[in-house]
């Protein structure tokens, strides 16, 4: 299938994008950057595994405004210009306009899966908080922080893994409300992201362990920034992991609701991705020089399991 490029620059006859090459790029991209999410991806059927491509491409993108090494050269008012931009971008393609490969992905998308452009809209607006915020004071910032950049994704993708239609099809029966299971599957990650890469984003002087719990467990900003791992620290890292285990939990609940051929990709996502906590615990809490991640043969090891607890629940 061809969809044609639509703006002035290039006429439509002369500029075909071809829509299965244009997945494939979506593909590629998401097994490079996301190896976790992907390996749950790769369990989904095709048409609903593209688009979750699609849309993860579509968010890294949109991270890429604020956090790509060309980002990090620009000024703050260079940086909200592109924000202002992508969200034009954006309702455009809500719109149904067509200008490179991941527009025509997109509305492709959209066209079998509609849904609200408001996720995307709240993920712009996440980006926009790092703009100027560096700094946390408690963690209900951070929720709403961690809602716009990663508890989006879970409504975007909620429409494209679908309702069992055991719960949809009596006449008396209702469309069970997945939203917050979703929101809370994706606030789980970006909680486990923020505990991963606290050296990193140190680099950046960024700190999104609430000021709060610093004071909490007697641990500095300075020693963060230093990288000192003492009690302190590990104490303050146990109840950061405590916490993201307690949102991966109440994502749980929603599993149960979702189509039988998405329930086993999202349990193998949600419990990979949950793997990290494990292998910080491993590191003994050093996020300062290793990069916690889960290995090849754990994600091997956990796929029937994954499965069973799929049947099971």
């Amino acid at each position: 299938m061809s969809i044609v490029i639509s703006n002035s620059e290039t006429p439509q006859e002369n500029n075909p994008i071809q829509l299965e090459g244009a997945y494939e790029i979506c593909r590629k991209e998401t097994a490079q950057w996301a190896k976790t999410f992907y390996l749950g991806t790769m369990l989904l059927p095709p048409i609903k595994r593209k688009s979750i491509w699609a849309i993860y491409v579509w968010c890294r993108r949109t991270d890429e405004l604020m956090d790509s090494t060309e980002a990090q050269k620009l000024s703050i008012n260079e940086l909200s210009d592109r924000l202002d931009q992508w969200e034009d971008k954006t309702k455009a393609m809500f719109d149904g306009e067509i200008k490179n490969e991941l527009d025509a992905v997109m509305n492709d998308t959209l066209e079998k899966f509609p849904q609200s452009i408001q996720p995307y809209l709240d993920m712009i607006e996440g980006q926009r908080m790092d703009l100027n915020k560096k700094r946390y004071q408690t963690f209900e910032e951070l929720e709403l922080y961690c809602y716009r950049v990663a508890g989006t994704v879970g409504l975007m993708t909620q429409i494209v893994m679908g309702i069992d239609p055991a719960y949809t099809s009596a006449p008396w029966s209702s469309q069970p409300d997945t939203s917050q299971a979703a929101i809370a599957l994706g606030i789980a990650n970006q909680l486990t992201n923020i505990l991963r890469d606290v050296g990193e984003d140190r680099s950046r002087g960024r700190i999104y362990i609430p000021q709060e719990d610093l004071i909490r467990f007697n641990y500095s900003e300075k020693d963060l920034l230093s990288g000192m791992i003492n009690n302190n620290w590990k104490e303050l890292m146990a109840f950061q992991l405590k916490r993201a285990r307690e949102w991966f939990s109440i994502s749980e609940d929603g599993i149960r609701w979702l189509s039988p051929d998405a329930r086993w990709p999202v349990w193998t996502s949600l419990r990979l991705y949950r793997g990290i906590l494990d292998a910080i615990e491993r590191l003994d809490y050093d996020v300062f020089n290793n990069r916690a991640y889960v290995s090849g043969w754990e994600k091997i090891i956990d796929l029937p399991i994954s499965y069973l607890i799929a049947q099971t629940r």
